[in-house]
């Protein structure tokens, strides 16, 4: 093999362990720390699932987290109950700062409105002070990647609280608020496990 090949050679292999060191949308050489900030978030949104249960087994009798919900998206449109930001794969059009600013405005948003649920509803203490947690961990995770994220506060607590005097409207908001909570929690489980496999993948 001469040695103009044996240079081509090498040059295609580093740069395939280039692109693979640096996967597309997300930036290089992250620490170690991001991927661990990434794990402890995945624990605690497993943790938020489970509370999320919970708080939803012991305030709402009339029907279960997995019943059918077509019959109630009517209601929250007319409580102005709002759907999740997108949480999707880090991409070229997608890049881990949009990520973090949908993460860091989802659970914010959540966080207002368990707020406003909280003056109707009781046991809603320990999922409020993990989602604090949460939101901890995502600003960390901003902080460690360097991350230059703007978020705007998204807070329907106003809109949700008028159309709660109504007593039959309590238990249909919690029930929407929680299922979409808990589906945005799974979005951002899976996408915290691969951002530490990405982040893993990364360094070496």
């Amino acid at each position: 093999m001469d040695t103009w090949t044996v240079l081509k050679m090498l040059q295609y292999f580093l740069f395939a362990s280039l692109v693979r060191s640096a996967p597309a949308g997300l930036p290089s050489n992250l620490p170690p720390e991001f991927r661990e900030t990434a794990l402890k978030a995945m624990t605690l949104g497993e943790k938020i699932l489970k509370d999320i249960s919970a708080a939803h087994a012991a305030a709402v009798k009339d029907f279960s987290l997995d019943s059918s919900t077509s019959n109630l998206q009517s209601m929250a449109v007319m409580m102005e109950i709002p759907l999740s930001p997108v949480i999707q794969a880090v991409s070229p059009e997608f890049p881990l700062e949009t990520l973090v600013s949908h993460m860091l405005a989802g659970v914010q948003m959540y966080q207002n409105l368990l707020e406003v649920l909280s003056s109707k509803v009781s046991g809603l203490d320990d999922l409020r002070a993990d989602l604090r947690d949460l939101l901890n961990h995502i600003n960390k995770l901003k902080e460690v990647a360097q991350l230059t994220v703007e978020v705007s506060d998204q807070n329907p607590s106003t809109n949700l609280a008028s159309h709660l005097q109504n007593s039959h409207n309590v238990p249909v908001a919690f029930r929407l608020t929680f299922t979409r909570l808990r589906s945005f929690c799974h979005d951002l489980n899976r996408t915290f496990k691969h951002l530490s496999k990405l982040s893993a993948a990364g360094a070496r």
